[in-house]
């Protein structure tokens, strides 16, 4: 089962992303999207060798967003692709059966696509405004979750949900009523890597 609380990678250099990285580890944080918009490919390929080893390191979960070839290249375990990215099917050509591969979702048509595209897990966001996404879309906030989680169950579409975009500690109770599998944060753990405990015992209470 994929991991309740997921951490995206922020920083913009080398040294922020990996020290962002090795710091959510350390706190017991299992699962790293590493996410590096806006540089070139080679620090890209830089941060993301040295994530993988941190990650084999604590036995945590290593995706890569969007960068498929990437992923391939260095054996991570998945990707996390966007609307706009790589097509799944596309994805899980190059990367096989055995590796992690999650999608982007918005509105219940984004979740029936990715139904249909058999990915291993829907990352349906935003629940509110972040600044770490560009082109954000339209917020769902918890009455938006409630209403898609339940027309998941309706229809026994079960492809794990993870909740993203500008979550605090405060929200967690709530939305994990609603039926979410998890949350994925950025911001929050890169300012507060002391809260993972915390979080997952809010997030693993249902258990």
């Amino acid at each position: 089962m994929h991991n309740k609380l997921q951490y995206i990678s922020q920083g913009n250099t080398i040294e922020e992303q990996l020290s962002n990285i090795k710091n959510v580890l350390d706190h017991g944080c299992q699962w790293v999207q590493l996410r590096f918009k806006n540089t070139n490919a080679q620090d890209f390929y830089t941060v993301a060798e040295q994530t993988k080893v941190l990650c084999q390191s604590y036995e945590a979960t290593f995706i890569i967003n969007d960068k498929v070839d990437l992923a391939c290249q260095l054996d991570a375990d998945g990707v996390h692709l966007g609307l706009e990215d790589m097509p799944i099917k596309a994805a899980r050509n190059l990367l096989g059966n055995q590796k992690i591969i999650g999608g982007t979702a918005n509105t219940w048509e984004h979740i029936v696509q990715r139904t249909l595209e058999n990915c291993n897990y829907i990352g349906l966001g935003p629940y509110r405004f972040t600044p770490t996404k560009e082109k954000l879309s339209p917020i769902l906030g918890l009455e938006g979750y409630e209403k898609l989680l339940q027309r998941m169950k309706q229809k026994s579409i079960f492809t794990p949900v993870i909740a993203i975009g500008g979550i605090t500690l405060e929200d967690i109770d709530l939305l994990m009523e609603t039926g979410l599998h998890g949350v994925a944060l950025s911001g929050l753990l890169t300012q507060n890597p002391s809260l993972i405990t915390t979080l997952n015992e809010k997030i693993y209470v249902n258990i």
